[in-house]
């Protein structure tokens, strides 16, 4: 307890995604201040401490006022330091929140079993590494600012700006903001609009799936921010593939071994799978016919590359029938 407010003496940060260690260190920054808004925020390295310099932090101040203690790299804390952590943490001051970070991993793993056993609260902050973890990311991070996002729509936010965590949490906030919150693939197509990959490949989903008019007015908001039709061929051409390559798949096959033969990541094949239901052998095989006629239109068959690709986008939608 510190001055009236509930924060855990002592705080053990385990992981080494940088934005989540940097949230969890912040949170409890503010949950302290907001029972004293003059308490001292102190950073400390292993590099910069010397033994006894943890007792000294922590020794009651003749001024009063708490201390939020942040010790960044425990894992390189030497043995002397980090037995003095660990003393120190069997008896925690009152008005002191002691705050170690370790990356995870075999180093320093004593100083982590040992606040773990004196019951240090754990924050765990690992790396976000697969794709569901980050779409899950993004749509809490859309919840956090007060919106709602589909699986869809937040994959399609990942394509579009990629999969650094600081950029994706600044999308998510400021599309909450445009939107009023509530996104949809539109949206993150409409607020990223840069993004020629994504443009293409908004298209090529919207006409497979059926959708004309949406598939439509993508292409011609694509073109007329100056996406080049090749890309959006490419899109169209890997999107035709992908339905070609699953619906061609073994029966039976399934999970990561489906996933690794088909080199497309699961979220993708469950999509396409999904999409594949509407279409029959024949449809797919007339799309792939009519991608690569768009293919050589335009790149100098046709005299216009847009109106061969409104044209392409109708014929996939009606071989889909």
């Amino acid at each position: 307890m510190l001055l009236g407010v509930s924060v855990e003496p002592i705080i053990l940060v385990v992981g080494d995604e940088e934005l989540l260690v940097e949230r969890a260190v912040g949170e409890v920054v503010a949950s302290v201040r907001a029972g004293d808004p003059d308490t001292e925020v102190i950073d400390l390295a292993p590099g910069g401490l010397e033994p006894g310099r943890i007792s000294e932090l922590t020794s009651p101040s003749l001024f009063g006022g708490g201390k939020v203690l942040v010790i960044r790299s425990a894992q390189d804390l030497g043995k002397d330091l980090a037995a003095e952590v660990l003393k120190y943490a069997r008896t925690p001051a009152d008005d002191v929140v002691l705050v170690a970070l370790h990356p995870g991993g075999a180093k320093g793993k004593a100083l982590v079993d040992g606040l773990t056993k004196l019951k240090a609260r754990k924050i765990v902050c690992p790396k976000v590494t697969k794709v569901g973890e980050r779409v899950d990311f993004v749509r809490a991070e859309i919840r956090r600012a007060g919106g709602k996002i589909s699986a869809d729509g937040a994959r399609g936010l990942i394509d579009a700006v990629g999969n650094d965590l600081r950029e994706l949490a600044a999308a998510c906030s400021q599309l909450v903001a445009d939107t009023g919150g509530k996104i949809d693939d539109a949206a993150v197509a409409r607020y990223y609009r840069g993004r020629a990959e994504v443009s293409g490949f908004t298209v090529a989903d919207k006409a497979i799936e059926g959708q004309l008019a949406d598939a439509l007015e993508q292409l011609r908001w694509a073109l007329a921010t100056g996406v080049p039709p090749v890309l959006i061929v490419s899109a169209l051409a890997q999107g035709v593939r992908g339905l070609a390559k699953v619906g061609g798949a073994p029966r039976g096959a399934r999970g990561a071994a489906l996933a690794k033969d088909l080199g497309m990541p699961p979220w993708k094949i469950e999509r396409v799978q999904k999409q594949l239901r509407a279409w029959s052998a024949d449809g797919v095989a007339r799309a792939i016919t009519v991608v690569a006629e768009a293919d050589a239109a335009v790149k100098g068959a046709a005299a216009d590359p847009a109106y061969a690709l409104e044209r392409t986008v109708a014929e996939i939608v009606a071989a889909r029938g």
